[in-house]
């Protein structure tokens, strides 16, 4: 529930209302009973969000996503991701055998 500013213009009074958002504005003033009150335009209070959805980890720096990725235990479902080493070139002696075996297998197929 919100809170609002209310002011007095008959005796100044100033006082805080928690009302709910589709509530009427006050109009009689506790102190002198005048129908005097005017609701004053706030700065509002600062917001916090709950539940899934929102974190307060979402709009961090990337340096911070990274140290908290490093800390953070993976969970058995996800993947990690890792880097691919390039195969080995082939040496010519490997090279060698398998184009001789290659050269022997067409040899028997033609015949």
């Amino acid at each position: 529930m919100p809170t609002y500013e209310y002011k007095c213009d008959k005796c100044g009074h100033l006082f805080e209302q928690m009302q709910g958002i589709t509530s009427k504005s006050l109009r009689k003033c506790p102190k002198c009973g005048k129908l005097a009150l005017k609701r004053l335009i706030g700065t509002g209070a600062g917001l916090i969000f709950k539940g899934s959805g929102f974190y307060a980890t979402d709009y961090r720096s990337d340096n911070y996503k990274a140290s908290v990725k490093k800390e953070t235990p993976e969970k058995s479902g996800e993947k990690k991701e890792t880097t691919t080493t390039p195969a080995k070139a082939e040496t010519k002696s490997t090279a060698e055998a398998k184009k001789t075996a290659n050269k022997k297998n067409q040899e028997t197929k033609r015949r």
